[in-house]
């Protein structure tokens, strides 16, 4: 195929735009394609840590490995991470860049592009394609001006653009369509096609209705691709991590259940994910401290605001849900932020704009917070095989009691452990021996699967996922696109009422 780019933009957050660039890189893989996944602005919790010690997306890790190629942080030059509903950590070709406004960053984005720009034209030298994902819809007219993340780095960079939508959440075309009518001409040509997304049922049923849009706008459907209830990839958003699949039969006589406490502000909430591929261990993410009643495991996850997410776990009263959960001799896991709330004391002054705050108490450890942020992947060879990781935080983690977790990392003490690993538990041998220690301490009969390889399901999944959009998808037509042919050019207008028409109609319903 043509060397060449493709920008896969969406009606809207969570319509499917990266299970789509996920799923064709890992296609044109197989078609011996040099392939690299590329987000210009991503806002998300969810991070991890490339070779170089650069932080980006996890979402581009796992399109990267669908690739086959090694992640960088050309992939994902700019990352935002919320850290209050108007502030957010900014990262900025993988590294630190501050703490930046909502409407700071808004005005200030734009100088931004050149990075943007000039990461993407860093890939297009290195790979035969390079396959990008917008950010929320191309729509927010609101955001156009400065936008580096859709249409505006799209003109920049000259890419054409594959819109989807996700029929699933319905009025997909009108979705469409009016994504389309919003635009103005000139970012109108950039769009060359769609795709619809999550379909059930007859396509026979849908075909009218993508008929009549595509007359309309002069846009061709690529595709329809169908509702794929068994997929599970590294979400964007931690909160998105929402239901994780029903678990399978258990080993054992009876099933492991673990709790996972909800921050507002979780993150890497991926490090879940592993467990939850273990048959006969139920995921639950809980808001509510009567939910930890009868769970074998309580797990606090990462944040990126320790002390606010600290703060609602308190208001919410899960602080006695939790000490009761471990005055009956139920073990409780901290991860990275978790494990700092699991500590006696944490002073910040860098993270959150409160001060200090007292710990839970249950791990005999203090975290102080420096400016310097850790970004490192680890590995420490174990009596079960090499087990790596990677940290993200600015939290350093002392402790002055108890025994490390593993290695020398973490602590432990009576039935309460903490690291600031995020991805440990993918190691299959290292999982299965910690879910092992946690039934023993919970009284469950309960036997680890010794046939879950987590590596060989993600794979698995990829896989699957590229059989899909071969089978349902135009892929020569897409592989045309990202070539540079583009569709003859079609102005959609948006038409409305004219405003006296509007105002004597407003507020009056007509029965019938």
């Amino acid at each position: 195929m043509p060397a060449g780019t493709l920008l896969v933009a969406g009606t809207g957050s969570n319509v499917g735009k990266t299970t789509l660039v996920a799923g064709l890189c890992r296609l044109l893989r197989r078609r011996g394609v040099l392939v690299a996944p590329f987000k210009a602005q991503n806002m998300s919790l969810n991070s991890c840590v490339t070779a170089d010690g650069a932080e980006i997306a996890r979402a581009l890790a796992l399109q990267a490995q669908a690739a086959g190629v090694e992640p960088e942080a050309a992939m994902n030059p700019v990352l935002l991470k919320p850290g209050s509903d108007t502030r957010s950590h900014l990262i900025v070709l993988g590294r630190p860049a501050g703490e930046v406004g909502s409407a700071a960053y808004a005005e200030a984005r734009q100088s931004l592009l050149a990075t943007v720009v000039e990461a993407h034209a860093s890939l297009r030298q290195r790979f035969d394609v390079v396959l990008c994902e917008g950010a929320g819809s191309p729509a927010e007219i609101n955001l156009r001006d400065g936008d580096i993340a859709n249409l505006g780095f799209a003109r920049a960079a000259d890419v054409p653009v594959l819109l989807v939508g996700d029929i699933d959440r319905g009025g997909v075309l009108a979705s469409l369509a009016g994504t389309l009518a919003l635009l103005s001409p000139d970012d109108q040509d950039l769009i060359q096609g769609y795709v619809v997304n999550r379909f059930r049922g007859d396509q026979r049923l849908l075909q009218p209705g993508l008929d009549a849009l595509s007359e309309r706008t002069g846009l061709r459907c690529y595709g329809v691709l169908p509702n794929l209830p068994w997929l599970r990839l590294d979400a964007e958003d931690s909160l998105a991590a929402a239901a994780w699949p029903e678990p399978g039969r258990p080993v054992g006589t009876e099933m492991l259940r673990v709790a996972v406490i909800r921050f507002p502000y979780a993150s890497n909430m991926t490090d879940i994910d592993p467990l939850a591929a273990e048959p006969g261990v139920i995921i639950r993410l809980v808001t509510r401290p009567t939910e930890l009643s009868d769970a074998d495991l309580v797990i606090l996850p990462g944040t990126r605001a320790t002390l606010a997410d600290l703060r609602w776990l308190r208001d919410r009263g899960f602080e006695p849900a939790i000490r009761e959960h471990h005055s009956a001799g139920r073990p409780v896991l901290g991860i990275c932020g978790g494990y700092q709330m699991l500590g006696e004391r944490i002073e910040d002054g860098v993270e959150s704009r409160e001060t200090a705050a007292e710990g839970l108490g249950l791990l005999p450890v203090h975290t102080r917070f420096h400016p310097g942020k850790i970004l490192a992947r680890q590995s420490r060879q174990l009596s079960c095989g090499t087990v790596t990781g990677y940290q993200i935080h600015h939290g350093h983690v002392q402790p002055h009691g108890g025994t490390p977790f593993f290695a020398d990392e973490g602590c432990q003490d009576a039935g309460v452990a903490g690291t600031t690993w995020h991805g440990l538990f993918e190691h299959d041998e290292f999982r299965r021996t910690y879910l092992t220690t946690v039934a023993a301490q919970s009284g469950r009969q309960f036997t680890a699967a010794t046939a879950t390889r987590f590596a060989a399901i993600r794979e698995a999944q990829l896989d699957r996922l590229a059989d899909a959009l071969a089978e349902n998808l135009d892929v020569t037509g897409i592989e045309q696109i990202i070539g540079g042919r583009p569709r003859p050019r079609t102005t959609v207008e948006l038409r409305l009422l004219p405003r006296a028409v509007a105002a004597s109609t407003a507020g009056h319903v007509t029965a019938r």
